[in-house]
């Protein structure tokens, strides 16, 4: 099946040959997951600790009769549920400093899907030697100012969706309107970087 008709033969070989890195498959994770797919992305790493739990239906791609499920696993029978020819390695496990490069080193651009502020400066810190794009994001909770969200270029390698100033906290919770805005600028940045087009 041609995920996405719109291309051309060379524009679909190399995009069937990317190989995708998502670290964390939460809100921003698995949502620009769906999208990569839906683009006819096939090769991913997909690292996460986490289960699904009820407080993530909000926002993130997965269903009540997930919960509980680690969330590698869950993402993946939902991908799959889109392209069922999609080839996944999954990491149910925490990426650290230690294992970043070993995971994501092998990918041509790797999405940084953390909460966590210090495992985002993390895993950018990790990886960017390695010379491949980092596409990560900040500054994606709350409600309204959409157009206050853009992808910035950060340097040669790394690219920023987000506002970059509205973190979660109590009084600004992450909401699925603006994590998926985030998300799908993530995956379109892939994308972009993939046919080599300009962000």
């Amino acid at each position: 099946m041609a995920f996405n008709p719109y291309l051309g033969a060379a524009e679909r070989a190399r995009i069937e040959a990317a190989r995708v890195g998502v670290a964390g498959a939460g809100g921003l994770g698995s949502n620009c997951l769906a999208h990569l797919v839906r683009c006819g992305v096939r090769r991913f790493v997909i690292a996460d600790f986490d289960t699904v739990s009820e407080s993530n239906l909000n926002r993130q791609f997965f269903f009540a009769d997930q919960l509980g499920m680690p969330k590698v696993e869950a993402v993946a029978a939902n991908l799959r549920r889109i392209n069922s020819a999609l080839e996944l390695e999954l990491y149910p496990e925490r990426v650290t400093a230690e294992n970043a490069v070993r995971r994501f080193g092998s990918c041509d651009v790797t999405v940084e899907a953390f909460d966590d502020p210090d495992a985002k400066t993390m895993l950018i810190r990790a990886l960017l030697p390695l010379g491949k794009p980092v596409v990560a994001a900040s500054g994606i909770a709350g409600w309204g100012r959409s157009n206050t969200m853009r992808v910035q270029r950060i340097g040669q390698r790394l690219y920023m969706a987000g506002d970059r100033a509205t973190g979660i906290s109590e009084e600004t919770p992450p909401h699925s309107p603006r994590v998926g805005i985030a998300a799908a600028q993530q995956a379109n940045t892939v994308m972009a970087l993939i046919l080599g087009v300009e962000i």
